[in-house]
């Protein structure tokens, strides 16, 4: 399996170069050549498997420059009860009215986010060991990524981790989690502006090949395609934990559809889903659910990509997904243009002239071909779904994930389970579960003294330079 970029100026190269290297050298981001296909035969003969040995499974079908030895290894590392909270990895968990709660939120940070992290500090620090080189990985966080990948990398040799998160618009818990870590390998910048400028910063710096070369910088965040590729496995997972009772009962389930609603921000979670789809899994829907920054849902609604500036990115209640400018929606709109590299350049383009591009002649094409469809969600909406959930359910959801809730009602369909994508646990938003339910959402034993720990974190003006200078200063050389 070799990958190219989507503006068809790398090469092909290998998982290991693209691992490493994250965002593509002509600014483009990684792709596959092709996508792999997975038959009917090959899902009922992964049933039995367990979540670490599913992933050796389908990880091989993207990594062949990786033994099978070593990726089973790698694996079995990342997805393991030491790891994560039960031997499931990936619980489903019912709501009623024909929806399942796919409960992402296992790992060490609460947050979907780990089961891919935990699988890049695996591989990262394999890689790194066997090719004897060093790696400043570069990130930005709306709230999540940033406390997973760090709680993954955290001790690795050979990595370092400069984090840029905006400053002030992450929740006390979310910033706890990261600035809490000691470690020498670990960096966080706070930078005074929103998630949209962290990244903007981040994409500048990674595109600088001269700088990127000399500081050995690497990425995390969901332009790397490594994560893209860990998050496809729990598709597959939850469509098999779904269809287990009929087979049980002696039902065929070959071709049996789900829909998986998943709250979107970065559009990296939701892509997986695309590429499960592509390789055959059967899924009817992909629901993409957004907060009040609506940039996506207006683009499947409208077919007009309109990405807003940092001052009308709304401060919400689901602070992860207060994102306007969605760094893995390049990797859909190359799929959509005939995986044309020369449009998909020319679309770019157009995009960074104008700030927006038109596909509405492509419309129809959005859900007939590809399955998407998309709603929003308000604060109002997300208080009364956490309440109606946990009333009926039993169940305490976070902002989010009530946004997927909130959103997935309309397009549930008889006779197709409608899966929805966890976010985090609630423990990470309180305010907001308190406003919603008038109760503290409770706090994991071994994270309830998390705030009164000391904190490590360097607070820097929305100034690329002086971010540079501080990298330079600090970084694995």
């Amino acid at each position: 399996m070799k990958y190219i970029s989507t503006r068809g100026g790398m090469r092909p190269v290998s998982f290991s170069e693209i691992l490493l290297e994250g965002l593509a050298r002509d600014g483009g981001l990684a792709v596959p050549e092709s996508i792999p296909s997975v038959s009917a035969k090959q899902l009922e003969q992964w049933r039995s498997l367990s979540y670490a040995e599913l992933a050796t499974e389908i990880l091989s079908l993207y990594i062949d420059d990786i033994s099978r030895t070593d990726l089973e290894r790698i694996c079995k590392a990342a997805y393991n009860e030491s790891v994560f909270s039960g031997s499931e990895i990936v619980p489903l968990k019912p709501l009623g009215k024909s929806m399942t709660l796919v409960g992402l939120s296992e790992g060490p940070t609460l947050a979907f986010k780990d089961l891919a992290m935990q699988f890049l500090g695996q591989v990262f620090e394999f890689v790194l060991a066997r090719e004897g080189r060093k790696l400043n990985i570069l990130g930005a966080t709306s709230g999540d990524t940033g406390s997973a990948a760090e709680y993954a990398m955290r001790g690795k040799l050979g990595v370092s981790v400069f984090m840029l998160s905006p400053h002030g618009r992450m929740s006390a818990f979310q910033r706890a989690q990261m600035y809490s870590l000691m470690d020498e390998n670990i960096h966080n910048i706070s930078v005074k502006g929103v998630f949209d400028d962290c990244q903007d910063i981040v994409k500048a710096l990674a595109g600088d090949v001269s700088f990127k070369t000399s500081y050995h910088l690497g990425a995390v965040n969901s332009i790397n395609w490594a994560r893209i590729c860990a998050q496809i496995v729990y598709y597959f997972w939850a469509w098999l934990r779904t269809t287990d009772a009929a087979v049980s009962a002696g039902t065929d389930v070959s071709g049996h559809k789900v829909s998986f609603t998943v709250p979107s921000g970065n559009f990296g979670n939701i892509l997986s889903g695309h590429f499960a789809r592509r390789m055959g899994l059967p899924i009817h829907r992909l629901v993409l659910a957004t907060n009040e920054n609506n940039v996506l849902e207006e683009f499947f609604r409208t077919g007009v990509y309109r990405p807003r500036v940092s001052a009308e990115t709304l401060a919400t209640s689901s602070p992860s997904m207060d994102i306007s400018k969605a760094s893995n929606f390049e990797r859909f709109i190359f799929d959509l243009l005939g995986r044309d590299a020369k449009r998909l350049t020319a679309t770019w383009k157009k995009l960074e002239h104008d700030g927006a591009f038109d596909l509405s002649a492509e419309k129809a094409r959005f859900t007939e071909e590809f399955g998407f469809v998309g709603g929003s969600s308000t604060h109002a909406d997300r208080l009364e779904t956490i309440r109606r959930v946990q009333e009926d359910a039993g169940i305490l959801i976070d902002p989010h994930t009530a946004d997927g809730v909130k959103v997935a009602q309309a397009f549930v369909q008889e006779g197709i389970p409608m899966l929805i994508l966890e976010t985090a646990l609630p423990a990470k938003f309180g305010e907001t579960i308190l406003e919603a339910t008038g109760q503290e959402a409770p706090i994991p034993d071994h994270l309830k003294s998390l705030a009164d720990l000391p904190q490590k974190v360097v607070i820097m003006d929305n100034d690329m330079e002086a971010i540079r200078d501080y990298i330079k200063a600090r970084a694995l050389i």
